[in-house]
């Protein structure tokens, strides 16, 4: 577990997908759950703070992939954690309807070769539906959740505009190097490349990556010259 900023870290030993965790005055926030087995070895960081299960007391999630929600059945089990997401991802979570996939028109390069079949996850229901706009008081005094389509119909990022620590999720990845989500895994890529755009404006001095490590030198113009880079034409 390393810290990113005070009272936020960076969970180790994920084998895909960050997990975030918050630790505020009531309990602690995850950001993302990561794979199936990374429920049970963030239960185990839990534990190395000297704290119990029942600390997780908000599980937020940026958007309905497995390398994102894996974790949640086993946190289910043994937590009471509020799990919030957008409505448009709350179907998938519950396992409702199948994770959507990139139309087949615009599909390109590898995806035209090898896809994806068709994935339904098993179903953990979604507590609390946000929205963007809304601001999370309990999290951080104030966490702004920020609508970010592109990847995932409803995928969110989430902005503490006090810290300018952004959350970005799978909008960007860095894999050492700052990209672009991959096409084939990405429902809209035009949209996903409109999502950098508004990501970019607000000049953040830190940005937590769903895949990759945190960013936090000449944050603001490396994000700003990436949206350059891929703005949609």
């Amino acid at each position: 577990m390393k810290q990113i900023v005070p009272g936020v870290y960076r969970l180790s030993g994920m084998i895909a997908g960050n997990v975030y965790l918050i630790d505020d005055p009531d309990g602690i926030t995850l950001i993302d759950t990561s794979i199936p087995p990374s429920g049970r070895k963030i239960l185990k960081h839990i534990a190395s703070l000297g704290r119990p299960a029942s600390a997780i007391k908000r599980i937020l999630i940026t958007h309905a992939h497995p390398d994102h929600v894996g974790g949640l059945p086993e946190l289910r089990r043994h937590t009471d954690a509020l799990i919030m997401a957008s409505e448009l991802e709350a179907p998938v979570i519950e396992g409702r309807m199948p994770i959507p996939r990139t139309p087949p028109e615009q599909r390109r390069g590898i995806a035209r070769l090898g896809f994806p079949p068709e994935t339904t996850l098993p179903g953990v229901s979604v507590d609390r539906i946000i929205a963007d706009g809304e601001v999370l008081g309990e999290v951080m005094g104030g966490l702004e959740v920020i609508a970010t389509p592109g990847h995932a119909p409803g995928h969110l990022a989430f902005w503490h505009p006090a810290t300018r620590l952004l959350f970005c999720g799978d909008v960007i990845f860095r894999l050492p190097n700052i990209r672009l989500p991959f096409a084939f895994l990405t429902v809209d890529m035009d949209e996903n490349r409109r999502s950098v755009q508004r990501l970019a404006a607000l000049e953040a001095a830190t940005v937590c990556f769903g895949h990759g490590r945190p960013l936090q030198q000449d944050t603001a113009a490396t994000i700003r010259r990436f949206a350059e880079r891929v703005r949609p034409a």
